[in-house]
């Protein structure tokens, strides 16, 4: 069973940065892609950024990109996401998915799957 618990959300000043850390158990997680997804209550799903099973692609939407940076240690079985110079966009429940990884490599899988999200952690950038 897929499980992930995020950590590391909070209230930010825009401008500053906050850090995501995700836990995962309960698989294989050298084997899965993961990836970080946001919402906002009232608006769509958007895939924040992503990373593959071997740390060799990431990926990032172009809201976020030269701003957050996705990490992950297969050792400790955790993916991070680094939140810099933050807007108040960037508000929204940010959650952990896992995904098994891409055939090729050359990709990062998602899943829509909710038993394979965790229940997120809200990130609120105000003044």
């Amino acid at each position: 069973e897929v499980q992930l618990v995020e950590s590391g959300g909070g209230t930010a000043h825009p401008g500053g940065s906050l850090k995501l850390s995700c836990a995962a158990s309960g698989f294989t997680f050298s084997k899965y892609d993961m990836s970080w997804a946001r919402q906002v209550r009232g608006k769509g799903l958007e895939w924040v950024s992503g990373i593959n099973s071997g740390s060799t692609v990431t990926h990032y939407s172009d809201s976020v990109k030269g701003r957050f940076t996705i990490s992950r240690d297969n050792a400790k079985n955790t993916v991070t996401l680094e939140m810099n110079n933050l807007k108040p966009d960037d508000t929204a429940l940010y959650s952990c998915v896992a995904a098994p990884e891409a055939e090729d490599g050359l990709g990062i899988e998602v899943t829509y799957d909710r038993n394979n999200w965790g229940r997120g952690t809200r990130v609120t950038v105000s003044s």
